[in-house]
C-alpha cells in the first residue's frame, strides 16, 4: 500500500505541475461550453421543437431547460472521456522522459505501477469535470434550474462513473503509445470523434437504423444518456405539473435518447448502470493483465 501511495501522489502531483497538460484539461471543457451554447443551442431547440405534437404549446423557459440541460449533459460526457485521455498521458510522458525505466528498476511490481497511473489519472480528471460541471450549473442556473438536490448527486455519480470507464479505456490505449506525436494524434482523434459516437454532439435517435444498432454496442452511449435522463428529470416533471400530453414528453425524451432503444427494446437506466459498470471493471482487468504480461516481455 506505501508504494501505491506514493505513485498516486508522485503521478498527481505531476499532473498538476505540469500546467500545459493541466490548463489545456481544464480549457477543453469550458470551450466546449462555448461551443455548445453558440452552435448547438439552436440544434437542440429545433430537436425539441420537431419532437412536440401539433398543437401543444411548451413555455419558452421549460424550453431553455430542456436545451441547457442537454447541452450539459452533452458537454459533461465527452468531457469525462476526452479529459481522462489528457490526464491519462503522463503514462506515455514517463515512456518519453524515461522515467518508467527508472520505476521498473525499483521493487514496486507492474500491476501496482497500472493501480497507481489509474488512480491518480481518475483524482485528476475528477479535479477537471467537477470544476467544468460547476461551470455548467452556473450556465443552467442563467438558462433555467430545474434540478433538485437528488438530480445533481445522480450526476455527480454519473460522472465518476464515465471517468472510471473513460480512465479504464484510456490507459489500455495509451500504454501501447510511446512518443508525443502519437499522443497528439489520440487526443485529437478522441476529442473530434467520441462526440459523435456517444450521442452528445447529435442525439443517436437522429441516425439511421443501421448505425443505432451499432452504436447501441457502445458503453459511451449508455453513460451520456444517464446523464442526460439525469440532467432533464426536473424538466420533464415540470412539464408533466403544466398537463403536457404524456405522448410529446415521450416523444422528447425518445428525441434525445433518453428512452433507450437496444435493438427495438427498451434499456431501464439500471441496465445502463449495469452495462457501465460490467465495461469499467472488464476494462480494468483488461488493462492490468496487458501491464503485467507485455510488461514482462518487455524487461
Amino acid at each position: 500500500m506505501k508504494e501505491l501511495s506514493a505513485l498516486i501522489k508522485r503521478n498527481t502531483k505531476l499532473f498538476f505541475k505540469d500546467k500545459g497538460m493541466f490548463f489545456t484539461s481544464l480549457i477543453t471543457p469550458l470551450i466546449l461550453l462555448v461551443l455548445y451554447a453558440t452552435f448547438l443551442g439552436k440544434v437542440y431547440r429545433d430537436s425539441f421543437a420537431m419532437s412536440v405534437p401539433t398543437g401543444v404549446v411548451i413555455p419558452p423557459e421549460v424550453l431553455d431547460g430542456c436545451v441547457g440541460g442537454q447541452l450539459f449533459a452533452s458537454l459533461l460526457a465527452v468531457s469525462c472521456i476526452t479529459v481522462s485521455f489528457c490526464s491519462n498521458f503522463l503514462m506515455v510522458q514517463d515512456k518519453v522522459t524515461g522515467s518508467r525505466g527508472d520505476l521498473l528498476m525499483s521493487p514496486v511490481k507492474k500491476s501496482t505501477m497500472a493501480v497507481g497511473y489509474y488512480i491518480s489519472t481518475v483524482l485528476a480528471t475528477l479535479i477537471v469535470c467537477f470544476v467544468a460541471g460547476g461551470v455548467c450549473l452556473v450556465y443552467i442556473a442563467f438558462t433555467g434550474w430545474y434540478f433538485s438536490f437528488l438530480d445533481v448527486l445522480l450526476i455527480l455519480g454519473d460522472i465518476l462513473l464515465l471517468v472510471l470507464f473513460g480512465t479504464a479505456l484510456s490507459s489500455i490505449i495509451n500504454y501501447f503509445l510511446s512518443s508525443q506525436g502519437q499522443i497528439s494524434a489520440v487526443g485529437s482523434i478522441v476529442s473530434a470523434g467520441y462526440g459523435f459516437i456517444c450521442g452528445a454532439y447529435m442525439p443517436i435517435s437522429q441516425f439511421g437504423d443501421g448505425l443505432q444498432k451499432v452504436l447501441s454496442f457502445l458503453p459511451g452511449t449508455y453513460g451520456t444518456s444517464l446523464l442526460k435522463n439525469h440532467a432533464m428529470q426536473g424538466v420533464f416533471q415540470e412539464m408533466e405539473t403544466l398537463n403536457i400530453p404524456t405522448e410529446a414528453i415521450e416523444g422528447m425524451r425518445k428525441a434525445i435518447d433518453c428512452s433507450f432503444q437496444f435493438f427495438g427494446n427498451d434499456v431501464s437506466v439500471g441496465a445502463m448502470y449495469a452495462v457501465l459498470i460490467g465495461w469499467v471493471v472488464l476494462l480494468f482487468g483488461a488493462y492490468v493483465l496487458i501491464h503485467k504480461l507485455l510488461g514482462n516481455k518487455k524487461k
